[in-house]
């Protein structure tokens, strides 16, 4: 019998001991949680180590950051739960169809997704997520193994490891012995550029939607194979504010439903709950505010979830820091704190999940049936094939289904006209129609103007995608459908040439510069066309690219075959012309098709420039263009060699006050320099720039004289989070080419200039330009009139003014083709 019972012992035991086996992250990192920063290679080793041979985690590696390091999500849950984790998956997503369900809700999970670290220098609450992770596993924390019988919990550790390993790898080298609470000692003082961004400087809390950047893609892919209930965004503040979770403040998207407001108190009273009895500091309903669709909050709650965020005071506090108020904050007070919200809002989650899921299927049954907004579809005009197909990629990564073409006529409002216009659908517009179950995402995304409660946003206030990408669309009452499937690819309507005298190849896509790049690359010259010109019938517009068979063939012999092969590789089509005599226009042997010069490209860098705008420059030239780009800091301005950087491109940041005078031979002997933004404004007014800043008329100046009772009202006067305008254009320049009838900008801010007196004013506003957003009265009283976009001979260079971002977080795609064109094509 003892027998016996010691093997049933020994048969017990394994099944028994196994979470009494699994070490804790103090244990197992041979520190306590708290007391250094943890190194992101050691933070996956951990998850795979609590992962390996449990029956409550999933372990699911979603995909790896431009630096090569891993992403991951654990999924945690009850074993039964995770047994049939599949059929969980998809029956959560069933619910985003219309009509009954086979699915007891009673007995289906809900999923709640915590996300951690998106911004890497906020870094405690990847720290945090190690601590979750071992308290779900083991159910040590009373109430756990009961909550997550009907909740499935994915836990993202770090959005951004490659940020948050540039923060960590500086402050490991920094700190002493013993942290130095000193908020004036250098740990924490974060050098440029810091770890907020990834690797190409992007804030990936802004990216949702837009999904510019890999972390961000893959995550996304990951996470639309899920559609959570409930979504948590853990972020971290300035130390000296304290803890911030949801209620959100206002304005809030009209399209958020009073469920998902609702729903944002339930949690935030439970997680004021444990602040309360631990006596800790918290608010709600102030500054995070839900507009803005490309937050980790708001994009959630635009398809159909409960988004929120967390904010810990913070950043840059080290291990530890003295606040302001005298209190010492540590990494610890930290975890806790995070880790308190995200146990809390599992308790809630798994109280509510009947109610939860119920109210998730009522949403996408909502959005089918009644989709929210003014309008039922809208109607993008194919004015750029190129463009349309970015934009249809954009809305496949986002779940929006649409479709094209139709043989309709229709009356819908017009984005550029603002009014109701009379239009045919032809074959390749694309058609959105709302009645889907994305059809929130996608009114938000598509709507002319957001209705705006309150103007005191977090971030830009006008986005829609038709300005975005420079594309004429149309907003309509009607629940308009497309036809088709795909895009009606066109085919050359000339025949080939088989000893062609010139190959004519478009110029409106960035994939147009990438094939420019290789063809200089392999020593082809490139000629571009100033006007248009009729050859054989065919129209070919401004900027057409050119390549003559008899100047480059003796060079490049295999020139045809080349041709032939960038034909397929972009899908492009390039006409083939048997003579350089022209219908209309000027003939191909004329000064008008300029030889375009190889772009040797330069950035500036350093300290005081912009890491955002530094990034979205690398950025578009590695990854959208596959090119090279050369990063100068700012100090190496004067030591310019013509014959290795012949461009050269200022982003947005604070320079030297003798930047005109380092920059003056340069240009002089031939350089090509584009400012854009603040780089505007170091040079303004000074030698050899002829630009200069728009000043407020004296009338302005004496009504804005301040009144301290009316702070408030002068603040918003003042303001001008992100509004969209309308820029006027001389089609006749190269700047221009390709952009459509107008240019619409994103300004984030009031700075406008005179009109050159010697140059090219490319882009103004006019007194009608305002088209969506919020501008305060004082704000829009300057951008009344003004330029934007410049273009200055000196000597035999170039200068360039681009005053707004016109790579806006890399979703402002029109703005792409501006860039382009100053890169590429001016002389």
């Amino acid at each position: 019998m003892k027998h016996l019972l010691r093997l049933f012992l020994l048969i017990l035991v394994p099944f028994t001991s196994t979470f009494a086996q699994k070490k804790s992250p103090d244990e197992y990192l041979g520190y306590a949680l708290g007391s250094h920063f943890t190194p992101h290679q050691r933070v996956v080793d951990y998850f795979k180590y609590l992962s390996a041979g449990e029956k409550k985690i999933k372990l699911v590696s979603y995909g790896k950051t431009y630096e090569g390091r891993e992403l991951m999500v654990a999924i945690v849950s009850s074993a039964e739960n995770i047994e049939h984790l599949e059929e969980i998956r998809r029956n959560n997503l069933s619910l985003r169809k219309a009509g009954k369900t086979a699915i007891d809700l009673k007995k289906q999970p809900a999923i709640l997704w915590l996300s951690y670290n998106v911004h890497g220098n906020e870094a405690s609450s990847t720290e945090t997520a190690m601590k979750m992770l071992f308290a779900l596993t083991t159910g040590q924390e009373k109430g756990i193994n009961d909550w997550i019988k009907n909740t499935v919990v994915v836990i993202d550790p770090c959005l951004n490891p490659d940020g948050r390993e540039r923060y960590v790898n500086f402050f490991t080298g920094v700190k002493g012995k013993n942290p130095d609470a000193n908020p004036d000692a250098r740990e924490h003082s974060e050098p440029w550029p810091r770890g907020r961004s990834n690797h190409y400087y992007y804030d990936l809390n802004r990216d949702w939607a837009w999904q510019t950047q890999v972390e961000t893609q893959q995550r996304l892919a990951l996470y639309h194979q899920w559609m959570p209930e409930v979504h948590v965004d853990f972020h971290e503040q300035s130390y000296n504010e304290p803890y911030y979770f949801a209620p959100a403040a206002e304005p809030v998207h009209q399209d958020i439903t009073a469920f998902q407001r609702a729903f944002q108190v339930t949690v935030g009273k439970n997680n004021a709950k444990y602040f309360d009895e631990n006596g800790w500091q918290y608010f709600t309903k102030e500054r995070f505010d839900l507009l803005y669709p490309s937050y980790g909050d708001t994009y959630p709650l635009y398809n159909g979830a409960i988004g929120m965020t967390y904010e810990q005071g913070g950043i840059n506090a080290g291990l530890a820091v003295v606040t302001a108020a005298g209190d010492t904050l540590t990494l610890k007070d930290r975890i806790d704190h995070h880790y308190t919200t995200g146990i809390a809002t599992l308790e809630t989650v798994s109280s509510h999940a009947h109610l939860l899921l119920r109210e998730f299927k009522k949403y996408f049954e909502q959005s089918i049936v009644s989709p929210p907004g003014n309008y039922e579809s809208f109607v993008v005009k194919a004015d750029n094939l190129d463009k349309v197909k970015k934009l249809a990629e954009l809305l496949k990564r986002n779940h929006i289904e649409f479709a094209y073409g139709g043989d309709r006529t229709l009356n819908g409002y017009n984005f550029e006209t603002q009014k109701n216009n009379t239009y045919k659908i032809e074959r390749n517009d694309l058609v959105v129609n709302l009645h889907q179950s994305a059809a929130v995402l996608a009114n938000v995304l598509f709507e002319p103007k957001t209705f705006i409660t309150d103007s005191n946003t977090y971030d830009i206030t006008a986005w829609a995608l038709p300005y975005a990408y420079g594309l004429t669309a149309y907003a309509n009452k009607e629940a308009v459908k497309g036809l088709y499937r795909d895009i009606e690819e066109g085919k050359p309507d000339v025949a080939r040439v088989k000893k062609p005298y010139a190959w004519i190849l478009p110029w409106n896509a960035t994939s147009d510069a990438q094939i420019l790049m290789i063809l200089q690359k392999a020593g082809v010259r490139v000629r571009f066309a100033e006007t248009g010109f009729q050859v054989e019938g065919r129209d070919y517009g401004q900027g057409s690219l050119l390549v003559y068979r008899a100047e480059n063939e003796k060079k490049i012999r295999e020139l045809p075959a080349l041709m032939e092969s960038l034909e397929k590789k972009y899908h492009k089509s390039f006409y083939t012309i048997a003579s350089g005599f022209v219908e209309k226009g000027r003939d191909l042997g004329t000064s008008g098709y300029q030889l375009l010069k190889v772009a040797k490209v330069g950035v500036v860098s350093g300290p005081d420039i912009s890491s955002q705008a530094v990034g979205q420059v690398w950025h578009i030239f590695e990854q959208e263009l596959d090119g090279k780009v050369t990063l100068i800091d700012v100090e190496d301005l004067a030591e310019l060699d013509i014959n290795v950087i012949n461009v050269l491109i200022l982003p947005d940041g604070k320079y030297p006050k003798d930047l005109n005078e380092r920059l003056d031979n340069w240009i002089g002997r031939g350089g090509k320099v584009i400012l854009m933004e603040d780089a505007i404004t170091a040079v303004a007014g000074k030698k050899p720039f002829e630009i200069k800043k728009k000043e407020p008329s004296k009338k302005e100046e004496k009504e804005n004289v301040a009144v301290y009772s009316n702070k408030e009202r002068d603040d918003f006067a003042e303001a001008i989070p992100g509004a969209i305008y309308k820029v006027n254009l001389d089609k006749s320049h190269p700047l221009t080419f390709g952009l459509g009838k107008y240019y619409y900008t994103l300004k984030t801010d009031d700075k406008i200039y005179e009109p050159l007196t010697k140059g090219y004013n490319v882009g103004v506003l006019k007194s009608d330009s305002f088209m969506a957003g919020i501008v305060g009265k004082n704000v829009q009283s300057r951008l009344n009139t003004g330029l934007l976009f410049g273009v200055q001979s000196y000597g035999k260079g170039t200068i360039i003014y681009l005053a707004p971002d016109v790579l806006f977080r890399s979703f402002w795609e029109n703005g792409k083709g501006l860039f382009m064109n100053a890169v590429f094509l001016v002389n």
